[in-house]
């Protein structure tokens, strides 16, 4: 009778939370992302050089990391409703804000303006899955939200493409009218967050006593263990610094892929703003494919090392065979499998974290994973961008997806022992907890 409570529960919860996230998550993914189908325009219309571009992309993710840890403590201590909805209406506002670049530094202000309004969003999603999820069902939730990013490529690029094609329209350049148009809604979301988002089980009103308790119960399996003696120790543990270096790795290999996607379709000899945004949409149904297969790989092998290692291979083998390959569509087609491999190994790494943490703990060690790993978000771009103008072909920066993928594969024995010597993770709450009131992990 417990384990059908939970799983009703469990139900009810996916239904009201995920797509609300979802869409949050896609909004703010939408618009830290929709630079990359403006690059051309930013350089015809605003003189911005791919290093340049390359840069301002890149230096989103430095405010957000440097903000990242000290928001998601805030989330933790006023709750994710009031959070997550500040993050959203003030990173709406300042993407809309974007259309009014005139040259580099306005481009680079804004973008880092933007990383520090959206900090803090990625890991307070993550700290919600721990606080409403037992550990056996976050690799999918986690999957599900991540489905957000294969949806702002597949429906936002071909959108960003019709809207780059407003070029003129009311005296505006088509950029304008796509970061205006694709900002705003962001907002609107975080009004409905306020409203509608419950802070933990306990606040849902469409659950019972008797379900938020089982859903409370099974997040926290080791509730007695209070305190905040060893916050440090424990989110600086081996396998959470680990998990955090790969991914990095795979965030320089991710984001470069991002934000140079579309220059690296249109190298292929696609012509056309709508074409090569609906094309770099397409692409992203193996983003798809791996976060649904992953999961469910998970839950039948139970390896997460395993997998990691066969997603490192996979990407390595794509690539390689994206350059060696003669024709335009396979080479199209090695971008579609790069992108499965590449987001296939996402779920495993939360899955081995939100294991190891919980309560304060938690929204500090997911802060910091997401730091360190955004901080790939700046050197992908950057590094893009100079292995452009240093050849002149825009699909060289994939050699960085290699580099990357190699250098996880070494770490990957440094995780497995890691979690071999693992001891059962202590639980942290807000101070003076009620029985009723535990964030549970």
């Amino acid at each position: 009778m417990t384990s059908a409570l939970h799983a009703m529960a469990t139900r009810k919860a996916t239904v009201r939370l995920v797509p609300l996230l979802f869409i949050a998550y896609f909004f703010s993914y939408l618009d830290r992302t929709n630079v990359g189908l403006a690059k051309s325009a930013l350089e015809a219309d605003l003189g911005i050089s791919a290093a340049a571009y390359g840069f301002g992309a890149g230096i989103f993710f430095i405010s957000y990391a440097v903000f990242e840890i000290p928001s998601n403590l805030i989330l933790h201590r006023v709750g994710p409703r009031r959070w997550i909805a500040r993050i959203a209406i003030s990173w709406g506002l300042i993407s809309a804000a974007m259309m009014f670049i005139q040259d580099p530094v306005s481009f680079y202000v804004l973008r880092f303006l933007l990383g520090a309004a959206e900090a803090g969003l990625y890991p307070g999603l993550m700290y919600v899955v721990t606080v409403w999820f037992a550990q056996k069902d976050r690799a999918r939730i986690v999957g599900y939200l991540l489905l957000a990013t294969s949806a702002a490529h597949i429906l936002g690029s071909p959108l960003g493409g019709v809207l780059l094609s407003f070029d003129g329209s009311l005296g505006l350049h088509g950029w304008q009218w796509m970061f205006v148009i694709e900002g705003l809604p962001a907002a609107a979301i975080g009004i409905a967050i306020w409203f509608v988002l419950p802070d933990r089980p306990r606040d849902a009103r469409w659950l019972t006593a008797t379900e938020a308790n089982a859903l409370t119960d099974a997040a926290d399996p080791a509730p007695g263990q209070r305190g905040e003696a060893g916050l440090l120790s424990r989110f600086l543990s081996p396998i959470i610094v680990t998990v955090a270096a790969i991914y990095l790795l795979n965030q320089v290999a991710g984001s470069g892929l991002v934000f140079f996607g579309p220059a690296v379709i249109q190298s292929l000899g696609v012509s056309g703003s709508f074409t090569i945004g609906a094309l770099t949409g397409l692409a992203g149904v193996g983003t798809i494919a791996g976060l649904l297969v992953a999961p469910q790989l998970l839950r039948r092998f139970g390896n997460e090392v395993r997998l990691m290692a066969s997603s490192l291979a996979g990407t390595i083998a794509s690539t390689v065979s994206f350059f060696l390959a003669s024709s335009g569509v396979m080479k199209f087609a090695m971008i579609v499998c790069i992108g499965f491999f590449l987001s296939g190994v996402l779920p495993l790494f939360w899955s081995v974290t939100m294991a190891q943490i919980s309560g304060r703990t938690a929204a500090a060690a997911l802060a910091f994973v997401n730091t360190v790993g955004v901080s790939g978000g700046f050197f992908g771009p950057y590094l893009f961008g100079i292995a452009e103008e240093t050849t002149g072909n825009s699909a060289s920066g994939l050699w960085i997806l290699v580099g990357s993928a190699v250098i996880s594969l070494a770490l990957l024995p440094i995780l497995a022992n890691a979690l071999r010597r693992r001891t059962p993770p202590s639980s942290e709450s807000a101070p003076s907890p009620q029985p009723s009131d535990v964030t549970p992990a």
